[in-house]
């Protein structure tokens, strides 16, 4: 069971002042405490594939967003232009239950479900860190990773789960299985997110095979891809992780993808 949360702040504070990374100053808000920047989080260009905008659990998820405030990151460069932005929310699993084969469906699905029910999470999970596509390579995902873990700790858990999407894979055939356990010379994950996670504290704990459901007609699939669609079968779609299935007969086809469960303490466990 979590413990009471802390008074809200702001991040900026909590975590020790303004970060700095490579030369640009950051301000982290916990959208709770800044909710005049939720307009402003909408409008940021999102760096996603357009059929993963279209996981129908996960825009759920987004459209009650104000309902999880205080589990959501607002970054800002100094004179607050938005850089960035982090999800989370909170859950309940059953004592000794693993974390779910459903991944990040499963984590909201279970978040939305404990907040109606008025139940009291145990745990909580990133949702998603997206970062504005031309503040890429500014070494900012380590450091919104921590702040995530951070406001976990400042919410009472003694751990944030995430399930992480290891964007690296380009073999949508290979199992999850393997590629999420491979590892470079220097045994961190050969998986670029994967080894963000990793170099921050955190611990690979199980591979969530359907951790993304996203099922549509064929006219949907082409409007998302530009692709036919014309063939039952794999079709292979940039950006994805699997492949896609179609039935052409019926006129519908499901990507599923896999995402790795990975766990971080936070200073609550110390």
């Amino acid at each position: 069971m979590a413990a009471p949360a802390q008074p809200r702040l702001n991040l900026a504070t909590f975590c020790g002042g303004r970060g700095r990374m490579a030369g640009v100053e950051l301000k982290i808000s916990v959208l709770a405490d800044r909710p005049d920047l939720l307009e402003t989080m909408w409008e940021m260009e999102s760096p996603w594939p357009e059929f993963m905008r279209h996981d129908p659990i996960g825009n759920t998820y987004y459209a009650l967003a104000e309902q999880f405030a205080d589990c959501i990151l607002m970054v800002e460069d100094s004179v607050g232009k938005q850089l960035a932005k982090a999800f989370s929310a909170p859950f309940h699993l059953a004592d000794g239950e693993e974390l779910p084969d459903d991944g990040w469906d499963g984590a909201i699905r279970r978040a939305l479900r404990t907040k109606l029910a008025g139940d009291t999470p145990n745990m909580i999970s990133a949702i998603e860190i997206s970062i504005r596509p031309d503040a890429h390579g500014l070494g900012l995902s380590g450091t919104i990773l921590a702040a995530l873990r951070d406001n976990a700790g400042r919410l009472g858990f003694r751990e944030l789960v995430a399930p992480v999407r290891p964007n690296g894979k380009s073999d949508l055939d290979l199992p999850m299985e393997q590629y999420a356990f491979q590892t470079r010379a220097d045994g961190l994950p050969v998986d670029p997110w994967l080894r963000v996670h990793v170099r921050a504290g955190g611990r690979i704990d199980r591979v969530a095979p359907r951790s993304m459901v996203i099922p549509g007609t064929l006219a949907d699939w082409r409007d998302w891809t530009g692709l036919p669609f014309d063939t039952s079968g794999k079709v292979y779609v940039a950006k994805a992780l699997a492949p896609v299935v179609v039935n052409v007969e019926h006129n519908y086809a499901v990507y599923v993808e896999p995402n790795v469960w990975v766990r971080h303490k936070t200073a609550r466990a110390a």
